[in-house]
């Protein structure tokens, strides 16, 4: 099997443990970050795309969330040093690979050009080995370092340029068909895609990959520097992404923002103190985990936080029946006012257009989803904030494409359950977003509870 990142696989994942049920809370790099950083879901952080009237790193951010990151936690309460290496959240542009300004401490520091010392992915390894070479010994550290890659331009270091020359993206079952019984966005997808949107994603898969070439070597530099100054097995470790994203997969050329598996799921590996190496779990986890997880760690009471997630660690709570059976996706759609000129059939109310008006966002394309990973069942329920309330379910057992949506066929006392379930998870805060969800023995249903209407609106977001 090939992959940019054999390196990390073997110092984190194979000398700790991988988690295969790994998800973000929105699919889209702003929110996902907003839901790292504070342990809430989007409704709660309010952080609902990548624009700043998104409420992406805004004022209102900065006052109402920023001081309860879990850094922030860590630092003022839990006596950590703490450090912050490159992207934070998206008002800061700075998924260039060279030509770009670094903010350092408050200071503009600009880049050029020149590999050996503007590469952006290695000035940010060599910054992250100065903090844990100039450190204090004498008080526990958190270091978050957040490269940008494999995000478009997708500039490849000179060394890996001609690397992965025969890889394509993966032909999946999904790959190139059309959505019939999906979403009208994704209906709209032209298939079979033309050769050259085809050629275009295979390139664009490629040179991602090689930018992760370099992502590879920055794990492998942070953990030798560790294992010389003898801290290694005293650290924790944690690897993952802040959204999927999709090349080819119904048609849709490249992008993320979409609620399906291939733009939700993401990479999570953690070695450290007392996790045994080779170990997998099927446990369910969200993004919004990764802070409660990391102030447990450092020995601070999750529950004094607003967090919605749950801590995963220690690993006492692996494998255990207590575990939720699920978590809920959102991600609200962006679209343009005018009509794209080169799109006029489209109308307006859309945007992140292809060349042949295959667009991959619209302001309806507005969803909140239930994931749920239990024993007896692995299944989505998503629906739409559209004039349809469009609604979209998957046995991800029996459909791991999600080529059939059983919308359609499925009991209707699971969809009113589902139904239910995503109502008060998308309202949920704190405490009541860990609540036993449909396919947890101890889950009780109250139909005298249930709306009136299957409609829901996001008014909460926008507030």
């Amino acid at each position: 099997f090939q992959s940019p990142l054999t390196k990390t696989k073997k110092l984190i994942g194979d000398a700790g443990i991988a988690f295969t049920n790994a998800f973000v809370a929105s699919p889209l790099c702003c929110p996902s970050r907003a839901s790292i950083l504070t342990g809430k879901y989007p409704h709660n952080h309010h952080v609902i795309n990548n624009t700043l009237e998104g409420n992406c790193s805004s004022k209102v951010w900065q006052k109402s969330e920023e001081a309860q990151t879990f850094p922030a936690l860590l630092k003022t309460y839990a006596g950590y040093q703490t450090f912050f290496a490159g992207k934070y959240l998206n008002q800061e542009k700075n998924s260039k690979y060279y030509n770009y300004t670094l903010s350092v401490n408050g200071k503009p520091e600009e880049h050029g050009a020149d590999y050996s010392k503007d590469y952006l992915t290695d000035v940010l390894a060599n910054r992250s080995l100065d903090f844990l070479q100039y450190k204090s010994n004498y008080q526990p550290f958190f270091m978050m370092v957040s490269i940008p890659a494999p995000h478009s331009p997708w500039t490849a270091a000179p060394q890996y340029q001609n690397s992965f020359n025969d890889t394509k993206a993966p032909r999946d079952p999904n790959f190139n068909v059309h959505g019939k019984d999906k979403h009208w966005l994704i209906r709209q997808a032209k298939t079979p895609m033309s050769n050259s949107s085809v050629q275009f994603l295979d390139d664009a898969f490629r040179k991602r990959w090689r930018t992760l070439l370099s992502v590879d070597d920055l794990v492998e530099k942070i953990v030798k520097r560790l294992e010389v100054s003898v801290e290694l097995d005293n650290t924790y470790i944690f690897f993952t992404s802040d959204n999927g994203y999709h090349t080819g997969q119904f048609s849709l050329p490249l992008d993320k923002r979409q609620l399906y598996e291939f733009d939700i799921r993401v990479p999570l590996m953690v070695r450290g103190p007392n996790i045994k190496p080779n170990q997998t779990s099927q446990m369910l986890v969200s993004n919004v985990d990764l802070g409660p997880t990391i102030l447990d760690i450092a020995g601070y009471n999750v529950n004094k936080t607003q967090m919605d997630g749950m801590s995963f660690l220690p690993e006492g709570k692996m494998n255990s029946s207590s575990w939720r059976t699920d978590i809920l996706v959102e991600y609200e759609g962006e679209g343009s006012n005018v009509t794209d000129p080169a799109c006029p059939l489209l109308g307006p109310g859309v945007s992140e257009c292809f060349p042949d008006c295959v667009c991959e966002d619209s302001y309806n394309n507005t969803y909140a989803c239930v994931r749920t990973v239990a024993p007896s069942a692995n299944l989505q329920y998503c629906e739409f904030d559209d004039n349809e309330v469009f609604v979209e379910v998957y046995n991800v057992t029996a459909d791991p494409y999600q080529l059939t949506n059983i919308a359609k066929t499925i009991d209707q006392e699971v969809l009113e359950k589902m139904n239910h379930r995503l109502m008060m998870l998308q309202s949920c805060s704190g405490q009541s977003c860990r609540t036993p969800g449909v396919y947890d023995p101890r889950y009780k249903f109250d139909p005298r509870q249930m709306f009136t209407s299957h409609s829901w609106r996001l008014s909460r977001l926008r507030q």
